[in-house]
């Protein structure tokens, strides 16, 4: 049984979920210890506890130490990731339910499914715009689409938005299944198509969504970007506003998004994500700080030799990286002055 000590490093959920994802795909047993002990409040909370069962039910694992506030588990697969259909809810992982992140149960589960030998459809309800966590349109317009060069194919709907504190939110996805290996991946972003997205208002007035949109398109237009960006009125259960940029390049993309907050001006929850696109485009490099943690996992799979160049080296990437290689040995060089992740090429990837 591989042990994996949840303390190192940034010490969060990370480590749990990428521990889940390689133990299902390689049926390997583990014990994680120490669960997310850099935390303020260590242990299982529900959108862990969620990902947990669901990972345990997609290659029917054995579990131990599964309920909330738990600092260790084990967890022990029986089989191969198994197709099928399934649902998954973070409100039943407590009492009063949880707006904990749907889309980060998802990124559990996916991997393992996108390697099944046939088609899923996942079914996560939760919080799918809330702080800490890649909000639904992060999900669908740049992680899949970028793993999807990796022959790991998903398409996902939102269904309900859910923000903090109700969450309530439900996002299904399909996933067909193994497709072939690729043989190779871009290192270079090429240059930008365009910038697209929208600013929402869930549940609240729409000139929150509208000025979140013109003092975007302002910023975009100053530097001469081609742009489409909407402004957008929803309902849901809590009330929630933000925004959500995409940088689509000839090779690459990358996402930005800011959440309104009471007493934040709507011009700069915009600027905010708008700012934080600028920063990126300019600095030329491959993807950002946010893709760089969540492609470790699926290069490390296919076995590929690629550099990339990333926005930060985070130490949510250095942790991720490190959980990787305890289940797949060594599969990648960090240069931290010149902020580039060099994959070594595996004769046969890891599946």
């Amino acid at each position: 049984m591989l042990v994996i000590n949840g303390a190192y490093g940034e010490g969060g959920g990370q480590i749990l979920r990428t521990s889940l994802a390689l133990a299902a795909i390689l049926q390997r047993p583990i014990r994680i210890d120490h669960i997310r002990a850099g935390r303020k409040n260590p242990g299982l909370a529900a959108q862990h506890l969620t990902a947990v069962r669901a990972a345990a039910m997609i290659c029917d694992a054995k579990l131990s130490g599964a309920t909330l506030g738990s600092t260790s588990l084990t967890f022990e697969p029986q089989s191969d990731p198994i197709p099928g259909f399934y649902e998954f809810d973070v409100s039943e992982a407590c009492e009063g339910g949880s707006a904990g992140a749907a889309t980060l149960v998802l990124q559990t589960v996916l991997p393992p499914l996108a390697l099944a030998s046939s088609l899923s459809t996942v079914t996560a309800r939760g919080g799918t715009h809330v702080p800490w966590s890649p909000p639904f349109h992060y999900l669908r317009d740049v992680y899949l689409p970028m793993i999807a060069l990796l022959g790991l194919a998903a398409k996902v709907e939102l269904s309900a938005w859910g923000w903090y504190p109700a969450g309530e939110g439900e996002i299904k996805a399909t996933l067909p299944g193994r497709t072939e290996p690729v043989s190779a991946f871009p290192e270079t972003r090429g240059a930008l198509k365009r910038v697209h997205g929208m600013a929402v208002a869930s549940s609240l007035p729409a000139h929150i969504a509208q000025r979140m949109r013109d003092r975007a398109a302002r910023l975009l237009d100053q530097v001469d970007l081609p742009f489409t960006l909407e402004p957008q009125r929803v309902q849901s259960v809590s009330p929630g506003a933000g925004i959500f940029l995409v940088a689509d390049y000839e090779s690459s993309r990358a996402g930005f998004s800011a959440l309104g907050e009471k007493g934040k001006p709507s011009e700069r929850v915009a600027e905010e994500a708008v700012e934080a696109l600028l920063a990126f485009h300019y600095s030329r490099v491959m993807v950002d700080k946010h893709l760089a943690d969540q492609l470790i996992l699926p290069l490390a799979l296919a076995g590929l030799s690629v550099t990339l160049s990333v926005e930060r080296i985070s130490q949510h990437t250095l942790t991720n990286l490190w959980v990787v290689e305890q289940f797949l040995g060594p599969v990648a060089k960090i240069n931290q002055s010149q902020n580039t992740i060099q994959f070594t090429a595996k004769d046969k990837g890891a599946l």
